[in-house]
């Protein structure tokens, strides 16, 4: 990590399941379960949940994010949700996940105005990039990333020149997401390193070393530990695996270790 010290964050995408009962009861087992110094846990459930999820949470070190805002902070946009109507609740949010590029075409430009209405909100974003199967068969998967990369930056300095300074960046292999397939926490690393070295040359503040990078490809207990093992890796965004409390409380567990190994502090946000 080159002296830089960040912090281990593991973020939950319940994506849609959970009603706002079954969320509460989900959120509070899995906040007692996952009790570790030194992570950053976040929880991320559907918006009908937002508020009985963060009551939940009222009283734990556990924070609440959602899993999408618009590109607008108000208008005629029927069925959307914007990021002023959710900071009541949360302090996070999902920015350009794979399956909203893919189900609502979401494209680069328009997650750069996301990345804005999260900052001009006090949210702090966790920006989804990652490639297709076909793209990485081909060779394209760095060419693929950097480019979303790229793109979404020069939309946020185009409208306003302001990059988020509390930006964190999930790598998602689409082609690993539900499919069988599996990364290799080596291809996690090495993509780790791209996506710092594109932000540098995008003009981060303060430089990019210090923006954590998670990994996204369908984590479990059982493979996390491949993934942190990497000094470029600060922890994961866990999608089905989020939704059990036992595969959380193992997640979290080992990020424990990553984060006592690395000297972390229990930085929260």
């Amino acid at each position: 990590m080159n002296g830089v010290q960040r912090p281990v964050i593991i973020a939950a995408n319940w994506k849609m399941n959970t009603t706002p009962l079954d969320a509460s009861l989900l959120a509070n087992d899995i906040a007692a379960a996952t009790e570790v110094a030194g992570v950053t846990r976040v929880i991320c459930p559907p918006y009908v949940s937002l508020e009985s999820v963060s009551r939940a949470l009222a009283d734990t070190e556990v924070e609440v994010g959602v899993q999408n805002v618009h590109a607008e902070p108000f208008g005629a946009f029927t069925g959307e949700i914007s990021a002023p109507m959710v900071v009541m609740f949360a302090t996070w949010s999902i920015v350009g996940h794979s399956e909203r590029r893919r189900d609502q075409g979401e494209d680069d430009e328009m997650i750069g105005r996301k990345l804005l209405r999260c900052a001009e909100s006090g949210l702090r974003p966790i920006l989804c990039v990652g490639e297709q199967l076909e793209d990485r068969q081909a060779g394209r998967a760095e060419d693929t990333v950097r480019r979303q990369l790229e793109r979404t930056l020069a939309e946020v300095r185009r409208v306003a020149e302001i990059v988020p300074d509390d930006l964190v960046v999930a790598y998602e292999p689409v082609w690993a997401i539900g499919t069988g397939l599996t990364a290799r926490g080596s291809d996690a690393s090495a993509m780790a390193q791209l996506i710092r070295h594109t932000l540098s040359g995008a003009g981060i503040p303060g430089g990019a070393a210090h923006v954590p990078v998670l990994y996204g490809g369908s984590v479990t207990s059982g493979s996390i530990d491949e993934f942190l093992a990497e000094p470029d890796i600060d922890g994961a965004l866990v999608g089905g695996a989020s939704l059990k409390v036992d595969e959380m409380a193992g997640i979290v567990a080992r990020a424990g270790l990553t984060a006592a190994a690395r000297g972390s502090g229990s930085r929260q946000g």
